[in-house]
């Protein structure tokens, strides 16, 4: 058994020198799964209708690919994570962010979209600690049965399922939006089989 004084921690400039696909969930290095056409689909429908809706001089939207160091201090990453559409407020940046650089705080929302490479308990790991560091809200998007599971740092409710035809409740984060299960899960003629 390998003595925890003898695991070296993570440092920011071990993540950026990494040339694979990784997020640090507690610490430990995971690769990020590769994910099909449904995965982008899905995240660019998402992606379109939040940055067509939100005020860039109020906040800004990302499609995948922005790491969060989720408040870990550089020396020692514990958790840094890459959601696949992630929103986060003027107001909540950093003030001492490079942007060259990962995000050094959270998201105020983080979409995580389900592929079949990802692994449950990591997936629900991070669900719990993006809420823990800040995070409001937390969608994690399953294309396979068209659902949408919504959970809130105030947990009102814990979590809310969409499903099919239904309308999600983004007035705390995006008001006056309306998004759909339909518009999320809409795919182009060629890739409806």
């Amino acid at each position: 058994m390998t003595d925890q004084a003898e695991i070296k921690p993570i440092t920011l400039t071990d993540f950026l020198s990494t040339p694979e696909r990784i997020e640090i969930i507690n610490g430990k290095v995971v690769a990020l799964p590769a994910f099909g056409a449904l995965h982008q689909l899905v995240g660019s429908n998402i992606y379109d209708v939040l940055k067509t809706h939100v005020n860039e001089t109020e906040a800004a939207v990302f499609y995948h690919g922005l790491a969060y160091l989720m408040n870990s201090h550089p020396e020692a990453l514990e958790n840094v994570f890459v959601p696949d559409v992630s929103f986060f407020r003027m107001g909540t940046v950093p003030s001492d962010w490079n942007i060259n650089f990962p995000h050094t705080g959270v998201p105020d929302l983080a979409i995580e979209i389900v592929s079949p490479g990802d692994d449950p308990d990591e997936l629900q790991t991070k669900r719990k600690t993006y809420l823990a560091k800040g995070t409001d809200q937390v969608w994690i998007i399953y294309p396979q049965t068209r659902e949408v599971h919504q959970f809130r740092r105030d947990n009102n409710p814990e979590i809310r399922i969409y499903r099919e035809g239904e309308t999600l409740d983004c007035d705390a984060l995006f008001s006056g939006l309306v998004l759909t299960t339909d518009m999320i899960f809409k795919l182009p003629a060629w890739a409806i089989k």
